[in-house]
């Protein structure tokens, strides 16, 4: 089944960021209560037999559609205030997203080269890496990457 935004309108109270049952959808359920669970950092709400994230179920809610990707400006996935949810493609999701876990330099797009015995500055862009430059000190790579993300990457580039 199709959620549409009436019908979530119909369901749910939104108030800052949280989801509030408006009907009981179970026995168990009280009118009022939050809804959903958290799932991987996430709310998951489930309606009328279908699963959503709740800031996919807000966004919905308040600009009547649904974009590929709905982003946390600030990374945090349970913070669905609506001031932190944006439209989003993959991409600009992507240049979004968090330092990854394997990361060994500390810095977003830089890296140690081995063979030069330089830093690597890198970011993605329209899917392709974008390479930068060498440089002797961390602190220039660092700031060539965060030149970049400003000009390639706008209001999506996360400099931390």
């Amino acid at each position: 089944m199709t959620i549409t935004q009436q019908t979530l309108l119909n369901a749910f109270l939104y108030k800052d960021g949280v989801l509030y049952w408006k009907i009981s959808p179970s026995p168990s359920v009280k009118i009022g209560a939050i809804a959903g669970c958290l799932n991987n950092g996430y709310t998951l709400i489930s309606i009328n037999k279908t699963y959503i994230h709740a800031h996919r179920a807000i966004f919905l809610m308040h600009h009547g559609f649904l974009p590929e990707i709905v982003d946390h400006i600030d990374g945090n996935r349970s913070n669905n205030q609506l001031n932190n949810l944006r439209a989003a493609t993959k991409a600009q999701n992507a240049w979004n997203s968090k330092l990854h876990k394997h990361n060994t330099s500390g810095v977003r797009g830089v890296s140690w080269n081995k063979q030069t015995k330089k830093w690597r500055a890198a970011i993605n862009v329209n899917g392709k890496a974008l390479h930068l430059g060498r440089f002797n000190d961390i602190k220039e790579a660092e700031n060539a990457v965060k030149l970049a993300r400003e000009t390639y990457h706008g209001h999506f580039a996360r400099q931390s």
